[in-house]
């Protein structure tokens, strides 16, 4: 197996209404079963999924966390209404959002987009993965796969990696359960979460400053098997469970 990995370079600052499909397009040519992965950032901009932070009322619940953590009232404001479970308060807050995802400050961020404003994550980005695909198929007819991206922490380690958001064209895990080890044993447990794995190397490209490549394209990856099942189950995470009994 050999991927190839490709940065879509030169893409313009985005603004709402600009179209993020036509602009990679423009700049790299597509192949079937290529799989592109998108900053959030880049794809909430075009979408106007923003909002002026002088525009925010904070409420009593956010001027008190926003006390212990030390942050904006009107940021953290912006965080619990994109929270759905509010996890940790503190020493920082930690937030599940309506779309499974679970990370630091609902991922509202204020960082690579013009002073005063904060960008949202998009609120349904399996939607959206599956909405850039089809609008590339249009421009292109060529069959990609894509993946929006964000970037988190982890549990035990120190450090940002990237992660899915949503997906299409391809399962989030490659189920590996069934199969058989090299040594005949049957594998019971063992479930890849591949689209996450793309995501990370692809924030390796975008990087996390002033790089200014919000896509990555790789090509050559085979495909894979499996299920989209990526986020635990309420009744699954062990982790929150633990965490809301403190």
């Amino acid at each position: 197996m050999s991927i190839e990995v490709l940065p879509v370079s030169g893409l313009p600052i985005f603004h709402e209404g600009d179209s993020i499909s036509k602009e990679i397009c423009d700049k790299i040519e597509l192949k079937d079963g290529d799989i592109l992965c998108i900053a959030s950032s880049v794809y909430s901009k075009t979408k106007g999924f923003t909002r002026v932070i002088d525009s925010i009322t904070p409420t009593e619940k956010a001027k008190e966390i926003a006390g212990q953590c030390k942050e904006d009232t009107r940021f953290i404001q912006a965080v619990l209404d994109e929270t759905e479970d509010l996890i940790l308060e503190y020493p920082f807050v930690l937030s599940k959002l309506k779309c499974g995802h679970v990370g630091v400050r609902a991922g509202v961020d204020n960082s690579n987009i013009e002073r005063g404003f904060i960008i949202r994550l998009p609120p349904e980005p399996m939607i959206s993965a599956e909405e850039i695909r089809c609008e590339i198929k249009e421009i292109t007819g060529k069959d990609v796969r894509v993946i929006i991206t964000d970037t988190c922490g982890r549990a035990f380690r120190r450090g940002q990696t990237g992660v899915a958001l949503g997906w299409a064209g391809m399962p989030a895990i490659r189920d590996f359960r069934g199969d058989t080890d090299l040594f005949g044993r049957v594998l019971e447990i063992t479930e890849e979460a591949v689209v996450d794995e793309f995501a990370a190397f692809s924030n390796f490209i975008m990087g996390e400053s002033n790089n200014g490549v919000p896509a990555v394209v790789f090509r050559n990856a085979p495909k894979w098997e499996g299920h989209d099942s990526l986020f635990f189950t309420s009744d699954e995470d062990i982790t929150i469970k633990a965490l809301k009994k403190k």
